[in-house]
């Protein structure tokens, strides 16, 4: 069930057309559906306090409304503020950032802030929604699945982050690669990531709690509970957010960051490991979120990559010289 208590909003193409909506309904439910150009929500972030009432008032005046049935198949819900022009998205996030990984304790406060280690994703459109098949290299050393908070901000025109607000996501991975040699840990990221349409408003969550289900061949095949609010966390959520905004390459102009916080352990901790074809369903129940999606080994063709170049020939025997008097 979802949260009426928590302001909620989304995106989506309603017939092809970019709308926006606030709350979550139930299926069959009527919802009201505003058109908006791409861009505009992203927009009233920067412009107003960020405040469902602020919001609403930025992105509905003027706007065309429809009224629509929730689950209405014509409507395909967003990745919260993706823009058309996925590459001015960036997908990134935070590791060993739970105190189950630091003895249950909290970073002391005060001196000199030690950052976690971070990790590129990808861009807009390497983002899952709910549904959609998380896409794997076919020989996978042993992936987790990661559910977690993810953050979610836009840049205004001088660089400068607007917090908009969080949703959550399941950050597969190959963490059997990492832990056969932490460099690697890049390729390890190289795995689809799963996040919910449903943007939440205000600050991030202090808890968030639910359960994973991995479903494999029609029946449980593991399944487990998780944390991963701010709680949980070592390392102070604002702390984590204020380092990675120093850095110019996150600040470009109009670009939507996607801040995942770190995931608790998971079924690779328990000793399970994913296979393909099953089927991971996370459960955020303090929130009333519930998604799913279809872990998929893909096998891609072979790179077109050419031989190297043969090496050069043996030089040519130099000519005889003469000597001359």
């Amino acid at each position: 069930m979802s949260r009426p208590d928590l302001p909620v909003l989304f995106e989506g193409l309603y017939n092809g057309e970019r709308h926006v909506g606030f709350g979550r309904h139930e299926d069959g439910a009527e919802q009201t559906l505003y058109r908006v150009e791409d861009g505009r929500v992203a927009a009233a972030f920067i412009a107003t306090d960020g405040s469902e009432e602020a919001l609403r008032a930025a992105l509905t005046e003027g706007s065309t409304a429809v009224t629509v049935t929730a689950g209405d198949p014509g409507l395909r819900l967003l990745p919260p503020l993706l823009p058309a022009a996925t590459g001015n998205a960036l997908l990134s996030g935070f590791m060993g950032t739970h105190k189950k990984k630091w003895g249950g304790e909290t970073a002391p406060e005060g001196g000199e802030f030690t950052p976690p280690k971070w990790f590129f994703k990808g861009f807009g459109d390497w983002v899952r929604l709910p549904g959609e098949a998380l896409n794997v290299p076919a020989r996978p050393v042993a992936l987790i699945e990661e559910p977690e908070v993810a953050l979610v901000y836009v840049n205004d025109a001088d660089g400068t982050p607007h917090y908009a607000g969080y949703t959550f996501g399941n950050d597969l991975c190959d963490i059997g690669l990492h832990r056969q040699d932490p460099g690697y840990n890049p390729y390890c990221k190289l795995c689809d990531t799963a996040l919910t349409p449903w943007l939440f408003l205000g600050p991030p969550p202090r808890t968030v709690t639910g359960r994973v289900t991995i479903v494999r061949d029609g029946a449980t095949a593991w399944e487990g509970t998780f944390d991963c609010g701010d709680d949980a966390l070592y390392y102070r959520v604002q702390d984590m957010a204020d380092h990675l905004f120093t850095f110019p390459a996150v600040r470009r102009p109009g670009l939507v960051n996607y801040v995942l916080l770190g995931a608790d352990e998971a079924s690779f901790h328990d000793g399970f490991r994913i296979a393909d074809g099953d089927r991971v369903a996370i459960d955020v129940k303090s929130h009333g979120v519930a998604f799913e999606n279809q872990v998929r080994y893909v096998s891609p063709a072979p790179s077109a990559t050419p031989a190297a170049a043969p090496a050069p020939a043996a030089a040519a025997a130099a000519p005889e010289r003469v000597a001359t008097v």
